[in-house]
């Protein structure tokens, strides 16, 4: 059984893991029961991630989503588990136009929702970005690999990094991220062997997502997970329950109780004080023939 770390997660705390050699875990999630739920379950770090869009408001993409949408959630989801290691994920089009915005943006995850640091999208292109994030303190994690928000770019949801060219772009790109001052980053869809090579050769935090078992920890979307999301899923992720069946059940069982008048029952129904019921009357009605 996992329990709830008893002190502030922070980046020195993922640090000092990776050195340790022992796995983070992190999850998604969008509101203030699942993120108590998490931090309970002993996650070290969520992400408020832009992956709202299509598993909470049913969008075929990721790009719709809002700023202060987002925000609403991460504060949300802060106040729920005020423990973990708490990521904002910055969504399109908020850090790509100009630094100055992309710090503007970001500094509205940490200031209104409390996020430890905030995440966004690209490769060695948005390195100024990062340099000039870093220096207004807001603490940065860079997603490289397949990147949702480049979904059209792409030609699709494709893994990245599958020939030797592309890996070693993957590793180079890394590089220069970390050394524009990223404070940790993220894989998705690559292959093991150049997320060894990317989490071997840097002290900061590597979190992988369909990346290899050699990443320093690894998330999964919370609905993915849980069974919420209907089949097929990324071949990544692991179904840890049904729970979109367990709900569905529950449901139906409502219905057919509502069907059949059996709720609300007398154990359901708050009950007037003795003697009080019998001196109740009626509204008279006056009808005009």
């Amino acid at each position: 059984m996992h329990m709830a770390s008893p002190e502030k997660i922070t980046l020195s705390t993922l640090m000092a893991r990776k050195r340790q050699h022992k796995p983070i875990s992190m999850l998604t999630a969008y509101d203030y029961p699942t993120a108590q739920i998490e931090e309970l379950a002993g996650v070290q770090c969520i992400l408020v991630g832009d992956s709202a869009a299509q598993v909470v408001l049913g969008h075929d993409s990721t790009l719709p989503i809002t700023m202060d949408f987002l925000v609403t959630i991460a504060a949300a989801v802060r106040r729920g588990a005020p423990k973990v290691f708490l990521i904002g994920d910055m969504p399109y089009l908020s850090f790509n136009v100009k630094p100055e915005e992309a710090i503007r943006n970001a500094g509205r995850f940490m200031a209104e929702a409390g996020c430890d640091c905030v995440k966004i999208e690209g490769d060695a292109r948005i390195a100024e970005t990062v340099r000039q994030m870093s220096a207004a303190t807001i603490p940065v994690m860079v997603h490289l690999g397949l990147r949702p928000q480049a979904v059209h770019q792409f030609g699709g949801y494709r893994a990245q990094g599958r020939d030797a060219r592309a890996a070693q772009q993957l590793i180079e790109d890394a590089k220069t991220l970390e050394d524009a001052g990223a404070c940790g980053l993220l894989l998705e869809a690559v292959p093991p062997e150049p997320a060894r090579i990317i989490a071997e050769s840097t002290s900061l935090p590597v979190i992988g997502c369909g990346a290899g078992p050699h990443c320093d920890g690894h998330v999964v979307v919370l609905h993915d997970m849980l069974g919420i999301t209907p089949a097929p899923l990324p071949r990544f992720v692991k179904r840890y329950a049904e729970t979109r069946a367990y709900i569905q059940k529950a449901v139906e069982a409502y219905v057919s109780d509502m069907t059949t008048a059996a709720y609300p029952a007398d154990e359901h129904c708050y009950q007037m004080d003795a003697g009080e019921a019998e001196k109740l009357r009626p509204v008279s009605t006056n009808q005009e023939n």
